[in-house]
């Protein structure tokens, strides 16, 4: 079997989330409906940041960009996942599965350095806010977006190629509900050793640079804030913070309970279920987060239904 090249393995076959029959339904009508909150809530923040001038500063240029982001994001494993609670057998093509694989690791990446970015526009607009509007240039906006594109394509490429490269001999279930890494390490016939290198490297770079930033943005916030001398200034600032502060942690939490963990056939299982969290539960929270507790989007939305009206 070891002389079964990759191309002669032309479909997979998804796991899905659960085995129980008598979950299949329940959860599908629950991812559904989370489905259609993350993209009304994405799509409702994308228009009301592009049709709003007073929206059109750096912080809701970043959010604009987390949007599309998160919406492009949950789409690329939802519908996957729906299929796998209604079909008795969720047949995947190779060609469908790389795909998945290279928009899952593009938009991951673009949402991590996404929230790095916005991580200094919040340094900049409490620790130099008469220098926010020179500082936060739409120029200096547009190369941090392209960055943030460029790598995460570049990391998308990287893993994709390793991955075309590996030979999948008989076996062909994964043990998930869409094309992750991990599991499809595990079905390989051929050596891992360049994915798994490719991993520590890129994964590393991704960690070192954008939580290295996060941390000393927040630690110059921080020290800035207690060095506001009224207590309505310092939870003025800290609540500039706070929206943002929350999506990073859901990003970062549910990524490390996926990745930080020994791999085996039980964390794979734990795997499918933390997945969630950073494919479904994140995209959809955001939006949430930065609107419940924004009065510049309250404001836009209840401009946005006053117009509607006439």
């Amino acid at each position: 079997m070891d002389s079964i090249n990759v191309s002669f393995m032309t479909k997979f076959i998804l796991l899905g989330l659960t085995d129980q029959p008598i979950l299949q339904m329940p959860l599908f009508f629950l991812f559904l409906a989370m489905y259609m909150v993350t993209v009304l809530g994405n799509l409702c923040l994308i228009i009301l940041t592009v049709f709003n001038s007073h929206l059109h500063t750096p912080m809701y240029f970043f959010l604009f960009n987390l949007s599309f982001i998160d919406l492009c994001y949950c789409s690329v494993f939802t519908p996957q996942m729906l299929m796998n609670f209604v079909l008795r057998e969720n047949v995947i093509s190779y060609v469908e599965c790389m795909t998945q694989v290279y928009f899952f690791i593009f938009f991951a990446v673009s949402e991590c350095y996404v929230l790095t970015s916005m991580a200094y526009d919040r340094y900049t607009a409490i620790c130099n806010p008469l220098l926010y509007n020179v500082v936060m240039s739409p120029k200096l906006c547009l190369n941090f977006m392209f960055g943030s594109y460029f790598i995460a394509f570049s990391n998308a490429v990287a893993h994709t190629v390793c991955m075309l490269r590996l030979r999948f001999c008989d076996a062909n279930t994964i043990n998930h509900y869409f094309c992750n890494i991990p599991p499809l390490l595990q079905l390989s016939c051929s050596s891992t050793y360049a994915n798994e290198l490719v991993i520590l490297v890129a994964g590393s770079i991704n960690i070192i640079v954008s939580t290295s930033t996060l941390f000393i943005s927040y630690g110059f916030i921080l020290s800035s804030i207690i060095h506001i001398s009224s207590s309505e200034g310092r939870s003025k600032a800290f609540s500039t913070c706070t929206s943002h502060i929350l999506a990073v942690s859901l990003f970062y939490v549910s990524g490390a309970l996926e990745y930080f963990k020994p791999s085996s056939a039980g964390s794979m299982n734990e795997g499918k279920i933390s997945s969630v969290f950073y494919t479904n539960v994140v995209p959809m929270m955001n939006p949430l987060i930065y609107s419940l507790r924004n009065k510049d989007i309250k404001v836009a939305l209840m401009k946005s239904l006053s117009l509607s009206k006439f």
